[in-house]
C-alpha cells in the first residue's frame, strides 16, 4: 500500500534562488484558553524545475525527498498567478 505524500497550499514569497522558492503556509489554530484564532505561518523552500513561479503566486506543494540541506518540498502546481506591482522609483517623487 503506497502511502499518501503530504501536500500544502501556500503564497510564493520569494523567487532569487534558482529552482527554488519559499512558499509561506498559514494555518490558523485557535488558542486553547482564550479562544482567539492565532496565525501560525510557517516558510518551506520547495524545489522549482522550470523556475515558472513568481512572488505572490499561490502553489501547493508536496513533500519528496530530501533535495538539497533545506528542501523537502516540490512545487506540485501553481493554482494562481499573483500580481506584483512594479513601481518605478520616479512615480513615487
Amino acid at each position: 500500500m503506497e502511502k499518501k505524500r503530504k501536500t500544502r497550499v501556500g503564497r510564493v514569497v520569494s523567487n532569487k534562488m534558482d529552482k527554488t522558492v519559499v512558499v509561506v503556509v498559514e494555518t490558523p489554530k485557535r488558542h486553547p484558553l482564550y479562544k482567539k484564532t492565532i496565525r501560525r505561518m510557517a516558510r518551506y523552500k520547495a524545489h522549482d524545475e522550470n523556475n515558472k513561479c513568481g512572488i505572490g503566486d499561490t502553489v501547493m506543494i508536496a513533500e519528496t525527498r530530501p533535495i538539497s540541506r533545506d528542501k523537502r518540498w516540490r512545487v506540485a502546481e501553481i493554482i494562481t498567478k499573483g500580481e506584483v506591482v512594479e513601481i518605478q522609483p520616479k512615480e513615487i517623487t
